[in-house]
């Protein structure tokens, strides 16, 4: 483990990645009104490495999350409205001509809002599939190519998309591809009633709260990196393959719930997710390890767009986190003999 970690000097770095976890979700506190799990998943996402979508009714306060996020980064933030007649070069710019003093003309690269440290895509199910997979690529590859030419996105690179939930009107499904390049699906319930209380008082009031800057661009790259360096035992590992592959209905043994209501089970971005988001919990724990209580923690967001369910399984309004629960519940923590 010394080895691994780098021992005591490890440590030390596992201290501020906590206490500087803890002052960037104390930021966003003073504007955010409860969602206190959301807050907490999206900044895995955010110190992982991947990307979120976050879905709930209009009115629940996520472009607010997603701004109030960017006041407490010192980043690049940009954000995208998504309607139905937004274009992909809108998202990813476009080549522009352009005469010089001299009367030549010329191709020059005009950057789309894309080209951001932070991305808000602002209810992102309402423009057309067409559209919406114009970020297949900045998010899986964190490269934009235009005309047989590829621009690199900026570090660190996130996208926080926002959706309706796809019943109501205007709304376009997302592609199953671009589901499984989100890390964590992220639901946001409505407040009760205290919750609701307190969010007039802040809204209504005559002063706006606030929040301060927590951290730079080159400090979440660190955190990232030494989320990476968190090692996960084997058995652990393990753990994960079977949670996902007892997700897929043709599977020896899979449960009758799964066979019934699953069409497509999670694919290894599915397992990757979990890892990695069990990482950034354990580090905000002061552990250098993953432990089985993370995994649990984390796997509800991170398998549940990329359940595919049968026809049946829509029809009955099925909920896929119900579907993870049983299969966690009945996946045993270590290989059986």
């Amino acid at each position: 483990m010394g080895e691994q970690t780098g021992g005591e000097d490890f440590e030390r770095r596992i201290e501020s990645f906590r206490s500087d976890y803890g002052r960037i979700a104390e930021e966003i506190g003073k504007v955010i009104v409860g969602h206190e799990q959301v807050v907490h998943q999206v900044l895995v996402c955010l110190l992982a490495g991947g990307h979120a979508l976050l879905e709930g009714v209009p009115g629940l306060g996520k472009t607010l999350l997603v701004r109030t996020l960017a006041d407490v980064l010192d980043v690049k933030f940009s954000r995208i409205q998504f309607t139905p007649d937004l274009m992909p070069a809108d998202i990813t710019g476009t080549n522009l001509v352009e005469a010089d003093a001299s009367g030549s003309k010329a191709f020059r690269f005009q950057p789309g809002p894309i080209f951001a440290n932070l991305v808000l895509a602002d209810e992102i199910n309402r423009a057309t599939p067409k559209t919406q997979s114009a970020v297949l690529e900045a998010m899986q590859e964190q490269t934009v190519s235009i005309a047989r030419t590829t621009h690199t996105l900026p570090q660190p690179f996130l996208v926080l998309a926002t959706q309706n939930p796809l019943e109501m009107e205007g709304t376009y499904p997302l592609p199953e591809a671009q589901l499984d390049r989100f890390l964590l699906k992220v639901r946001l319930d409505s407040p009760g009633t205290a919750e609701l209380v307190a969010i007039l008082d802040r809204t209504t009031g005559a002063e706006t709260p606030r929040p301060d800057r927590a951290a730079t661009g080159e400090r979440i790259e660190q955190m990232r990196a030494l989320v990476r360096q968190v090692p996960a035992a084997a058995h652990v590992k393990e753990y994960i393959a079977r949670v996902v592959r007892a997700t897929h209905p043709r599977q020896d043994g899979a449960l009758p719930i799964v066979r019934k209501y699953v069409r497509y089970g999670a694919s290894p971005r599915g397992a990757q997710a979990m890892i990695l988001a069990a990482k950034v919990l354990a580090l905000r724990a002061g552990r250098a390890n993953v432990a089985f209580a993370d995994l649990e923690k984390v796997a509800a967001p991170a398998l549940r767009h990329r359940l595919i369910l049968s026809f049946e399984g829509q029809a009955d309004g099925v909920d896929p986190d119900e579907i993870i629960r049983e299969v966690l519940q009945a996946t045993p923590q270590a290989e059986t003999v």
